[in-house]
């Protein structure tokens, strides 16, 4: 699908609304978006940055420019090599959402293509995520399988 493109600067507050949709979505009723003011600043400085380790791809929606249709957005993080990832390179998926108006065309699953695509360019030796009840079929569909997960978790607060 050539519809998807990585996301630049330009396109953060569209980013942000998509990563609000996925919220809600799992939360299961609209929940806060106070925190966005203070997201932007940092997400457009993280987009601008094309050799960064964050990468957001999406879809624009057809007829409506400015407006997002699908976003995946992920990070490589380095963890120091063991067996099978001696680089100790791991991608990190996250933020996959699709507008409401324009789900199951196969934007979220070509924007996820993409993200792999930039994860195994980099190296990366396994790619992570976590994944709702309703988006397990899509990323079982890519391979992905189930782990059995011990971590925890420390909440450290505003900084």
């Amino acid at each position: 699908m050539g519809l998807v493109r990585r996301a630049t600067d330009g396109d953060a507050a569209e980013v942000l609304r998509l990563r609000q949709v996925m919220i809600d979505s799992l939360a299961g009723t609209p929940g806060a978006t106070d925190w966005h003011a203070a997201s932007l600043p940092t997400l457009t400085a993280e987009l601008a940055d094309p050799g960064g380790r964050f990468a957001a791809f999406v879809v624009d929606l057809p007829g409506r420019p400015g407006t997002l249709a699908a976003l995946a957005a992920g990070t490589l993080e380095y963890r120091i090599g063991r067996a099978g990832n001696p680089h100790g390179l791991i991608g990190y998926v996250f933020s996959v959402a699709t507008d409401p108006g324009a789900r199951r065309r196969g934007y979220a699953r070509a924007c996820v293509e993409e993200l792999l695509n930039w994860f195994r360019e980099r190296g990366a030796g396994y790619v992570m995520l976590t994944a709702s009840p309703d988006a397990e079929p899509l990323y079982a569909s890519m391979g992905f399988t189930r782990d059995t997960d011990p971590s925890m978790r420390l909440l450290l607060g505003p900084a």
